[in-house]
């Protein structure tokens, strides 16, 4: 092969790579494509975007959509806000169904709310179409005792202005909550309310419960009022057992002291009959002892023998005599 042909086999090949290269990093078919849009954008920036790692494509699609939507964005806007880590299609979104709805809604207010982790295009849709956020069943005691369970349902719509750095649904939903136990706290009944559940709509609606939040409310609605139990009962009742619980301690505690008591007399009464007797002992040692000395003579004796004898029975014959007054004897029963 000749040196000719081999240079023009190089320069072929250096053609191709170089068209290779060229296709890879200039997007010539979006340029084609916003050229024909009528939304021209500069090879330049197309080539830029390239080495700054950002997807032409998904900018130039966005940015034609806005231009076509005559929304007053640029690409660097939109290549700043990709670079911010957000999200340009939603963004672009957004801000069209803004300008159709009416809503004065700005790039830079779309772009902080969609950056705030908040989706800028579902908050647009509520400010047209209100949402309906149904409370979980909240329970309340009225002054009379009587528990009442109640679900409300809450319209609201996205105020665009407090979305960035406003309370959530969470927030509506605790709020309404704590309206809803406050009203039928200071309800006299448990009736009042079941008759004029209005009641807890409008005074929950004039505390103003939207201030800081990204919602304004429309309206409270209840949804359900259940009758729940009878609190008021139920703590007389726990009241009345705790009380009983007291007086069966207190009883149980008086009990345990007198027997107690009745077991230290007990004790007592054992002890002086051990004495009696332990003295009872001493007495026949006592006499022998009289009688060896002298003290005590035999006809003494012999005496005070006879009247233990003479009075033990006429202790006998008063108990034959009168033997209802005998402590062995049993009074007979009244018939």
């Amino acid at each position: 092969m000749s040196s000719s042909a081999m240079l023009v086999i190089l320069l072929g090949l250096v053609v191709l790579i170089a068209l290779l290269v060229f296709f890879r990093y200039v997007p010539v078919g979006l340029w084609i494509t916003a050229t024909a849009s009528g939304v021209p954008v500069k090879i330049a920036s197309l080539v830029g975007m390239r080495f700054r790692r950002i997807p032409p494509q998904k900018i130039v699609n966005a940015y034609i959509q806005g231009r076509k939507a005559d929304l007053d964005v640029t690409t660097d806007m939109l290549e700043t806000h990709y670079l911010a880590k957000g999200n340009v299609e939603r963004v672009i979104n957004a801000l069209i169904s803004a300008k159709q709805a009416g809503i004065n809604l700005s790039f830079e207010t779309a772009r902080a709310i969609d950056l705030a982790g908040r989706d800028v295009l579902q908050a647009v849709q509520m400010s047209v179409l209100p949402k309906v956020i149904e409370t979980p069943p909240v329970a309340a005691i009225a002054k009379d005792g009587i528990e009442l369970r109640v679900k409300a349902r809450v319209t609201v719509r996205t105020n665009i202005e407090h979305l960035v750095g406003g309370a959530g649904e969470e927030t509506i939903i605790a709020r309404v909550g704590e309206g809803i136990v406050t009203t039928i706290g200071s309800s006299v009944s448990h009736s009042a309310v079941l008759e004029n559940p209005d009641l807890i709509s409008q005074t929950v609606l004039n505390k103003g419960l939207d201030a800081g939040t990204a919602y304004e409310i429309l309206s409270i609605d209840i949804a359900d009022i259940d009758v729940g139990r009878n609190i008021g009962a139920q703590l007389q009742m726990d009241q009345a057992e705790a009380d009983r619980r007291i007086a069966q301690a207190k009883a149980e505690e008086r009990r345990a002291m007198a027997v107690a008591k009745e077991q230290e007399m007990k004790a007592s009464v054992q002890e002086m009959r051990a004495k009696v007797v332990e003295a009872e002992a001493t007495v026949p040692l006592a006499m022998a002892e009289a009688l060896r000395s002298g003290k005590l003579g035999v006809m003494d004796y012999y005496q005070m023998q006879n009247t233990i004898a003479d009075t033990e029975m006429r202790a006998g014959i008063a108990k034959a005599s009168h033997p209802e007054t005998s402590p062995d004897k049993k009074k007979p029963l009244d018939h």
